[in-house]
């Protein structure tokens, strides 16, 4: 929204995005002592007009004495624009209340708090919830159809009934067996307290092996570090022999709402309760894990790596991460792994390469020798006449397909003829003797 001026008239016109920054002295001309919108603007408020209703016009222009009155000289007043919340529910504009509903429930499983812990998850979260609040009432989407949020706010209904979005979130989910009921996520329905459980988070291990394991498998013992569950207070956190109490700062809803009143109304935020984290509940913290109810430790455990593996594969082995608060589930380990390269055998998928070289007279007459494989040293056979770069293929020499151990690539094997810089004498002569009869069976031929 923003506001113009047109003659000596102010009007109100949507869908300008840029932000308009009108001095007092242009304010003074709209609000009266009254807190009534001046005669130039009424015909905009007349019943007749389907562009503002007078209330919304009084809402938006007055601000009473009490506010105006000490605004001091060079003070600005800043409209902004208004969010989309269509797009951030990322439906159409004559969407229908179940795909309204729909949606809101997709993006709101992705974002919510306790399952998505990337920055601004919780942010995102707070949106999608009053873009959902406003479109799936009649009146309230009508209203913000024609004016916007703004038009909302003109119309004495804020923002929504709901002032806290976990309990338009837990109020949509509510019979439905939570979250748990609505795509696997346990533990997460429910009113009332946020001590929910929550899922441990994931640990990640680098793996070295050589270039053989990696190709047959290997067996490796290896040691991590994560957390555990602290043994002291059985993993409550709280010191042996006290109770949790009910936090006084959030009342036990573990967030807070704080408000800011703006000249467009007055707007709310929910935050996670900074005295429990969350939780709803404080208590005198376990000596032992100093309240995060998990300790730290080292554990050796048994990876069976198997056949084909490859530099950046990951190994996901699940409940060897770190363990959860409350009762939640523990996280998973992720072994990545990274493969030291062969100085002779590269690998291309699951193919070897090789390059071996022949000298001239082997290429001409053929001959056999040994090459180098992952299975150990192979005889290979080169047909005579075998032309520079010609490539020889050694079938099921390769690496097994991954968790396919019994199919195999290939190898490769790309052959260099030798041609020598310098000759005998005798070595010359054979050679001019061979071009000879060369020339002579090209002329017999023409």
């Amino acid at each position: 929204m923003a506001i113009i001026p047109s003659g000596s008239t102010w009007v109100a016109q949507w869908g300008i995005r840029p932000q308009t920054m009108l001095r007092p002295c242009a304010m003074n001309k709209m609000l009266t002592s009254q807190c009534c919108v001046t005669s130039k603007i009424g015909h905009l408020g007349a019943p007749s007009s389907s562009f503002f209703s007078r209330d919304s016009l009084n809402a938006l222009f007055c601000a009473g004495p009490s506010q105006t009155s000490h605004r001091s000289r060079g003070a600005r007043f800043i409209v902004r624009a208004d969010s989309d919340f269509y797009s951030v529910l990322g439906v159409s504009r004559n969407a229908s209340k179940s795909e309204i509903k729909s949606a809101y429930r997709k993006l709101a499983r992705s974002f919510h708090p306790d399952v998505n812990k990337e920055p601004g998850a919780e942010t995102k979260f707070k949106e999608i919830s009053n873009a959902y609040e406003v479109l799936s009432d009649d009146e309230k989407r009508s209203l913000y159809d024609k004016y916007g949020e703004a038009g909302l706010k003109g119309a004495g209904m804020g923002s929504g009934d709901f002032s806290n979005p976990f309990d338009l979130f837990e109020s949509l989910f509510e019979g439905m067996g939570g979250m748990g009921g609505m795509g696997g996520m346990g533990g997460m329905g429910g009113r009332g307290s946020r001590s929910r459980a929550v899922d441990g988070q994931d640990e990640y291990y680098n793996l070295v092996l050589n270039f053989k394991e990696a190709v047959f498998g290997v067996e490796k013992e290896i040691e991590i570090s994560r957390l555990e569950s602290c043994g002291t207070c059985n993993g409550s956190g709280a010191k042996p022999g006290t109770k949790p109490s009910r936090c006084s700062t959030c009342g036990g809803q573990g967030q807070v709402v704080q408000s800011a009143r703006t000249p467009l109304g007055v707007f709310q935020q929910v935050m996670t309760c900074s005295s429990c984290g969350g939780s709803g509940e404080t208590s005198i913290p376990c000596n032992t894990c100093s309240g995060d109810s998990r300790v730290r430790r080292t554990k050796r455990i048994s990876l069976k790596v198997p056949a084909g593996v490859d530099s950046g594969s990951r190994l996901r082995v699940r409940n060897e991460g770190n363990a959860g608060r409350r009762g939640g589930s523990p996280g998973d380990l992720f072994v990545i792994i990274e493969v030291i390269p062969d100085p002779v055998l590269k690998r291309d998928d699951t193919n070897i390469l090789y390059t071996c070289k022949v000298s001239y007279i082997d290429a001409i007459l053929g001959t056999t020798i040994k090459v180098p494989t992952v299975d150990g040293m192979v005889d290979l056979k080169i047909p005579a006449g075998t032309q520079p770069n010609t490539t020889l293929v050694m079938a099921k020499k390769g690496v097994p397909l991954l968790n396919k151990s019994n199919m195999r690539g290939d190898q490769l094997v790309r052959v260099q003829v030798e041609i020598p810089k310098r000759l005998s004498n005798d070595e010359k002569k054979l050679i001019e003797e061979l071009a000879s009869l060369s020339k002579g069976k090209a002329t017999s031929r023409r």
